[in-house]
């Protein structure tokens, strides 16, 4: 199973390897497309002066160094999953099957290596990006979603790139009312929690023992499942 997660905006500076290449992402056979995406927004960088939704950082993305993404996200998602807390093989699983919708690079593993930037979420770099991947990744996606559901965990803004046929997705309720900021917290812990229990199947999901969480009611929604999850 994969599990699809949405980036964060807030990023930690810095980098371990070499500026990225083809090596860098999952797909390597449409990594051309994406590095002419990568392109249009660092020819945009030289003409704009929104800090507010690219940053104030001109230098070519080609050359800044990288580090994983999951430890490149540091917004509230990958805070509470605890990356670094967890052992060996449930890293390797989270590199491995979490896809992160970047706004920058398109679908990439949570093991993928990326440079810091800033492209907020919606904004466009002189075109419109989230088009584009989507004509780039929606193939891709959809091979792979017929052999093994995706375990959605985005923001329905991250849809304008792939939208899944066969899937679940959470809703977490507390008090009565749907959880929308702190649901990030709550994605993240689940992302940590599966890593361990490596599912294969939806039913196998069902089985996992989420602490703090329970399952109260199972919607089926044009082939995709939505579990709704009482917090505590």
């Amino acid at each position: 199973m994969k599990i699809l997660l949405a980036p964060s905006e807030r990023k930690t500076l810095g980098g371990n390897f070499p500026p990225i290449s083809k090596n860098s992402f999952i797909f390597p056979e449409i990594y051309e497309k994406r590095k002419e995406a990568v392109k249009k927004y660092d020819e945009f960088l030289k003409t704009t002066d929104d800090i507010k939704n690219f940053g104030d950082d001109k230098t070519s993305v080609f050359e800044r160094p990288v580090k994983k993404a999951v430890l490149r996200y540091s917004g509230v998602a990958f805070e509470h999953m605890k990356y670094e807390e967890l052992d060996k093989s449930a890293q390797k699983w989270i590199d491995e099957n979490v896809y992160i919708f970047s706004n920058l690079f398109g679908v990439i593993s949570a093991g993928d290596l990326i440079p810091h930037y800033t492209l907020k979420q919606g904004s466009k770099p002189g075109f419109d990006i989230y088009s584009y991947y989507k004509e780039v990744f929606s193939p891709v996606l959809e091979k792979i979603n017929e052999s093994e559901p995706f375990i959605d965990l985005r923001a329905k803004f991250y849809e304008k790139i792939y939208k899944p046929k066969n899937a679940i997705t959470f809703k977490f309720i507390k008090n009565g009312k749907v959880v929308s900021h702190f649901a990030k917290a709550y994605r993240g812990k689940l992302s940590a929690v599966i890593s361990k229990h490596r599912p294969e199947t939806i039913e196998d999901v069902l089985k996992i023992p989420f602490e703090d969480i329970k399952i109260i009611e199972i919607q089926k929604k044009k082939g995709v499942k939505e579990i709704v999850c009482e917090v505590f």
